[in-house]
């Protein structure tokens, strides 16, 4: 919750006025779609559970179609937001199997959620509000689940019009079973159901908190699979503790940035690109170490495109250029990255570690 600091009282209503704020009453990171590290646009999207363009909003899905998602700068108007995540179906699916499923989700910690209270008898509700535009109608589910204790509450909405940007908000009860774990783990998700089989949609939807229940999770919700004419826009989404919504949180950019670089932090995309200095361990063995702009979520690994001379060192004598660099001694702080089989020169020599070619493609990730 966020923490008010008062410096004076409203002379017109004699209701304090809260001139500085600490903390986000947002749960959700990055909810206006403004930091997209990966990059704008991922086509061909037909499996799996990844990051693909907007920070901090994992895309999972199974026998689902196939999608294209990028960040956009279509946005309801005059409500301040500047991009939003559109998904876009390219191959249609209408005839869904039962097992069939395409979420767009939030992942948060446990550590940040202490203050709902989860799990006693004073637990928070939950409010969630965001703008959502589609051409395809209809009943859609917007599910909480609970990872560390196997519970879920589902609430559904509707888009009434086509094509046309509506505000959406939704309560969710507060839970009296289940604490949140206080550590970085994954311990809250919230699910943007767009397409679900029988497995998700044949039970009751379950709109109070329950064991999990995957087939009351989506009831009622719209195949969006079902045509290439079909897509789906949101932004300006916001999750808070009470019972009623207030308005959208705007971060500073550069406030918005640091809280994503905590799970993901783009060093390289492109060519020429400064990753850190390093130096030849011996005659064939390259190291560099990376200090990162934030305290990580947890110790990174190494998510990288390699290919013919995608790197290089510029030292004295010339450039040594390589295909790939390896992660080792990875704190939440720094890591080291080495190269031991592509390399010559001479032991103890220093150099400038970068990028070589337009496609590489170098970042950390600790993604819940």
């Amino acid at each position: 919750m966020s923490e008010l600091k008062v410096d004076k009282v409203s002379p017109r209503t004699g209701n304090y006025i809260a001139l500085n704020t600490v903390g986000s009453k947002n749960i959700v990171i990055n909810g206006d779609m403004s930091i997209a590290q990966r990059g704008t646009s991922t086509a061909s999207i037909s499996s799996g559970a990844n990051y693909h363009t907007v920070d901090r909003w994992n895309t999972q899905l199974v026998s689902a179609g196939t999608w294209t998602q990028s960040q956009e700068t279509d946005v309801p108007t005059g409500q301040g937001f500047a991009t939003s995540l559109k998904m876009d179906c390219t191959t249609a699916n209408a005839g869904l199997s039962a097992g069939s499923f395409l979420v767009i989700q939030g992942r948060f910690e446990g550590q940040n959620l202490q203050y709902l209270k989860k799990g006693t008898a004073n637990a928070e509700s939950l409010t969630l509000s965001f703008w959502v535009k589609s051409n395809k109608t209809g009943t859609y589910a917007a599910e909480i689940r609970d990872a560390d204790n196997s519970r879920n509450i589902s609430k559904t909405y509707t888009i009434n019009s086509s094509d046309t940007w509506e505000k959406k908000t939704i309560t969710y009860a507060g839970d009296t079973t289940g604490t949140l774990d206080n550590d970085n783990a994954q311990s809250l998700r919230l699910l943007f159901w767009l397409v679900a089989g029988t497995d998700f949609t044949s039970g009751t939807l379950a709109t109070s908190w329950q064991s999990q229940n995957y087939t009351g999770a989506a009831v009622g919700q719209v195949n969006l699979a079902d045509s290439t004419s079909n897509d789906w826009y949101v932004t300006g989404v916001q999750l808070e503790a009470g019972t009623t919504a207030s308005d959208f949180e705007f971060l500073p950019y550069d406030m918005n940035l640091q809280r994503c670089l905590r799970y993901y932090w783009n060093l390289v995309n492109g060519t020429d690109n400064e990753i850190a200095l390093g130096a030849n361990e011996t005659a064939t063995s390259l190291l560099t170490v990376v200090q990162y702009p934030v305290l990580m979520r947890a110790n990174p690994t190494l998510d990288i495109v390699t290919g013919t001379n995608y790197y290089k060192i510029n030292r004295n004598g010339g450039t040594d250029s390589f295909n790939s660099l390896t992660i080792a001694r990875a704190t939440t702080r720094n890591c080291l990255l080495y190269n031991t089989t592509e390399i010559s020169g001479t032991a103890g020599q220093a150099g400038d570690v970068q990028s070589g070619n337009a496609s590489a493609f170098l970042s950390l990730q600790a993604e819940l």
